[in-house]
């Protein structure tokens, strides 16, 4: 446990202390790891502070106009459109970890040039403990970490809960009086809707993963997953009316766990299952199947890629 009160009076401190008299942009996905330390950010620096929504295309059913209302608050705000450029960069890249950093490398380019035109030498990022031991290791590279190229043209990287999990974080969010909205809000990868299509990613990929994914915690709202979603695995032949369809395999996951460092699949009832896939396939003409994942971490990871 975390001692809320002191962890904040001594990150904004410390936030002060790093930035000083200079600006800074902060990396806002609208997550609770990276929601967390923008309030803590905007706090130790007001104007000095410019958040950056990118919209990655990558992302999940109108999370844009959410974030868009829920940070509304914050005058230097800032939502870029950068969907065809992420797309370009992720453009016939197949392997896990090269998308990682394609899509590291192309966030940063998107800060830097916020950087360029707000003249700001510092970012300041979300990361938490897990991003790090999981990207030092061997296990994959997130994109805030070992996703990032290696010349960043920034002055200096902030990473105010650097030392926190997960549930460390939302305690901290909660003392922040960040909204429920954010505060209890299940993750969602950095790379977003890219490391849940498996191979390489389209926009057909991404619609299917979207919507699917948008089904999925509807209906498993009520077991409280940690985090639940549908990916996107390949082919297979599956029938629709008369006629035979080659569509997408999709894969329902959904977990319960404390930081994320490991992890159970859920046991859901047979019946939320069924009314999931029909669902999935109901509104997917080019979906043929849908599966449930039961395995736990380890062996596997959370997400897919």
């Amino acid at each position: 446990m975390v001692n809320t009160d002191e962890f904040i009076d001594e990150k904004v401190a410390e936030i002060r202390n790093d930035v000083g008299d200079a600006n800074a942009v902060i990396a806002l996905s609208g997550g609770v790891d990276s929601s967390t330390a923008a309030a803590l950010a905007y706090e130790a620096l007001g104007d000095q502070l410019t958040p950056v929504y990118v919209d990655t295309g990558l992302m999940r059913k109108g999370e844009t106009d959410e974030i868009r209302e829920t940070f509304d608050y914050m005058d230097s705000l800032r939502i870029v459109d950068a969907k065809d450029r992420f797309l370009d960069a992720l453009a016939d890249v197949t392997d896990p970890e090269e998308k990682r950093h394609a899509i590291g490398e192309q966030f940063i380019r998107e800060f830097e040039t916020v950087a360029e035109e707000t003249q700001a030498d510092y970012l300041v990022q979300g990361t938490i403990y897990p991003d790090r031991i999981e990207s030092e290791g061997t296990i994959k590279s997130h994109h805030n970490v070992g996703g990032l190229p290696d010349v960043v043209d920034f002055e200096g990287i902030v990473e105010p809960m650097r030392d926190l999990y997960k549930d460390e974080v939302r305690e901290v969010a909660r003392a922040l009086d960040l909204e429920e909205i954010i505060a209890e809000r299940m993750p969602f990868p950095g790379p977003g809707l890219a490391v849940r299509i498996l191979g390489e990613v389209t926009e057909e990929k991404l619609e299917v993963a979207r919507e699917a994914t948008h089904v999925v915690e509807e209906e498993l709202d009520e077991y409280d997953p940690w985090q639940a979603f549908a990916a996107v695995l390949g082919k297979a032949t599956g029938v629709k009316g008369d006629n035979r369809v080659h569509g997408y395999v999709v894969a329902v996951r959904s977990v319960e766990s404390r930081d994320g460092m490991t992890a159970r699949a859920q046991e859901i009832d047979w019946e939320t299952l069924q009314r999931i896939q029909s669902r999935i396939t109901g509104q997917n003409d080019n979906v043929s199947r849908v599966v449930y994942d039961v395995t736990h971490k380890p062996p596997a990871t959370i997400e897919y890629e």
